[in-house]
């Protein structure tokens, strides 16, 4: 009898297809793709949470529309702070994002478009779809907001790095489960000559014991002097491997996809050790040079020319929270020795200007020996 035969007789499983698709493959292949993608969406959506309680600030510009369109409403079903959630996490994830707005004011991020390029003309998007509506006309690039991450070792080297922790991955998952499986020997004396009726026999006596093994705390094995049954759990192949060391190796992947994107680990699993320093380096290193991309983009299309050169700005504000209090002392230091005026003061802060906050202010304290002040020489004569 043939091995395969006899193990079909025994479990039943039919024929063995000679080509065929291996699920187990199949499996780990999308289990390793969801632990990719998870590690990317973790860090993009991080990103986009923060981006998404800023504020689009409009400078010397009287402009309600482009005002509401930018801080409260973008589009009839969505609000402003889930369409900057959205725009971010497209830009991170797919390099680029495109934005059009539509004849009745609407901003809406595209979920696929066709670009082509020019090299002294506007490039031009066309078949731009936003969900199952594709547009017709074609836009361009001074119609669009389009924005390009440009960050290439997100893209290149995320590859190549999770294919070395895929096969650290998979190794460890294999070894976690083998520690905790349940394994044995089955001896039936002349086996060799069992008849059909005797297999189905031994099947069924394997499917209560496993039965047994998986629904009881507590398992009797019957045997007899043809079937015996022998334990191997816990006495082969273990390992000190366990479930935390599966979270040290993921943590580890998320860590690096983290680094990449600018964003200090400890902020983004939130250790409250170093957390004042890592938000500083995450504004410093990440979302200031996010923000700044964004900033021209916007100013570029929405403010034109001639306004840009009166003064006239989009600025994004709100990414950098000051505590006032806490600097207050150097902020009156600033404004006192008249190094910096009010309005200076309360640009950097991410505040409004005030009326008269662009005198500069001068205290007694800082005023040089013999240079204003009260003339005290009762001398003095014309």
């Amino acid at each position: 009898m043939k091995i395969l035969d006899f193990f079909g007789s025994i479990f039943k499983t039919g024929t063995i297809p000679e080509n065929g698709y291996d699920l187990d493959d199949i499996f780990n292949d999308y289990q390793n793709l969801y632990l990719k993608n998870l590690a990317i969406d973790k860090s993009a959506e991080f990103l986009a949470r923060i981006f998404a309680d800023s504020e689009m600030r409009l400078v010397n510009i009287e402009s309600p529309s482009w005002n509401y369109l930018l801080n409260v409403r973008p589009n009839n079903n969505e609000s402003a702070s889930y369409f900057w959630q959205k725009f971010i996490y497209r830009l991170v994830t797919q390099n680029e994002v495109l934005v059009i707005k539509t004849d009745d004011d609407q901003l809406l991020v595209a979920d696929d478009y066709s670009r082509k390029e020019y090299a002294v003309y506007e490039d031009t998007f066309d078949s731009v779809t936003v969900k199952d509506f594709i547009f017709k006309r074609t836009f361009k690039m001074s119609e669009v907001i389009f924005l390009q991450y440009n960050n290439n070792r997100l893209s290149s080297y995320i590859d190549g790095l999770f294919l070395e922790y895929e096969k650290l991955h998979q190794r460890m998952v294999e070894t976690v489960l083998r520690n905790n499986q349940i394994r044995g020997m089955m001896h039936a004396k002349g086996s060799s000559q069992f008849t059909d009726n005797q297999m189905s026999l031994m099947k069924d006596y394997a499917d209560k014991l496993f039965k047994a093994f998986s629904e009881r705390s507590v398992a009797i094995v019957p045997t007899n002097d043809h079937i015996t049954y022998e334990e191997l759990t816990n006495t082969t192949g273990t390992t000190n491997l366990s479930v935390d060391d599966l979270q040290k190796i993921r943590r580890q992947f998320d860590d690096e996809i983290a680094d990449i994107l600018g964003i200090p680990p400890t902020v983004l699993h939130g250790d409250m050790a170093t957390l004042d320093s890592s938000q500083k380096a995450l504004v410093l290193y990440c979302m200031s040079p996010l923000s700044k991309k964004i900033q021209d983009e916007l100013n570029a299309k929405i403010i034109s020319k001639s306004d840009y050169q009166k003064g006239k700005r989009l600025k994004i504000v709100g990414l950098s929270q000051h505590d006032i209090f806490d600097i207050a002392v150097n902020i009156d230091k600033l404004v006192s020795s008249g190094t910096f005026t009010r309005n200076e003061v309360r640009e950097r802060l991410d505040f409004a200007p005030i009326d008269g906050g662009d005198n500069i202010i001068l205290t007694k304290n800082y005023i040089e020996e013999g240079k204003g002040g009260d003339n005290t020489d009762d001398t003095n004569t014309d």
